[in-house]
């Protein structure tokens, strides 16, 4: 259904790569971050309209999303110094954090998938993030693809509720986000300003509006037509 309400919504805009009628550029203001987000996109991935990795990119100063399927290290992919053990990447593993740890909403998780000790102590020390944009299976792909995240720290979310995607993009677990949502739980959490989970929520809420409102009156406009030439007949 995705290319057809693309082609429906306009020109795509060059910075977040939506068509006109679900572009929120103009409504975004640039978040300073401590955290670095550092988002890997499977190329399969791009040019969604449900997407959310560019978007969550245009939301933070200090952001960085790339296309691909392997990169040597991580710090080839950020052009600098960077110690892996003080980054974090959302994990892909079977654990939950609702099992693991009831009363958390990012866990750190060791190796063998269970939660750290020191939990506040390991996340405090975090200087930046990573997160998989694609599906189950295309994240999976990067995982194992780039053996360098094994060196980084493993979180975990326990998010409150389901993904806002609802029907429109089923997810394979109860808390399975979208790259946005996740991103704006774990910086929020780790920076501990809910303002940016709020301001990160709002747009994704805005997108999802405008999806809905123009797949809508694209479905409209083919019943339309189908009434205007007799097919219904």
């Amino acid at each position: 259904m995705e290319p057809d309400i693309v082609g429906a919504a306009g020109a795509v805009c060059e910075r977040c790569g939506k068509a006109a009628a679900l572009c929120l550029c103009d409504a975004i203001v640039p978040i300073d971050n401590r955290i670095q987000v550092l988002i890997l996109q499977h190329p399969q991935e791009q040019d969604r309209a449900l997407g959310t990795a560019r978007l969550t990119v245009r939301h933070f100063r200090n952001a960085v999303l790339k296309v691909g399927l392997s990169w040597p290290s991580l710090i080839k992919i950020l052009g600098r110094p960077a110690d892996p053990q003080r980054w974090a990447i959302l994990y892909l593993g079977s654990a939950k954090a609702s099992a693991l740890a009831p009363d958390r909403e990012v866990v750190m998780l060791n190796r063998k998938g269970e939660p750290e000790r020191q939990q506040d102590a390991l996340l405090a020390d975090i200087e930046g993030v990573v997160l998989l944009d694609g599906n189950w299976s295309q994240a999976k792909a990067l995982w194992w693809r780039n053996a360098w995240m094994l060196k980084c720290r493993r979180v975990i979310l326990g998010p409150p509720r389901p993904s806002r995607y609802g029907e429109l993009r089923r997810e394979p677990r109860r808390d399975g986000l979208s790259t946005i949502e996740a991103a704006a739980m774990l910086v929020s959490r780790l920076e501990n300003r809910p303002e940016i989970e709020t301001a990160l929520t709002a747009s994704f809420e805005k997108l999802l509006a405008r999806y809905r409102a123009v797949a809508g009156d694209r479905a409209a406009g083919a019943k339309n037509r189908r009434f205007a030439t007799g097919s219904d007949r």
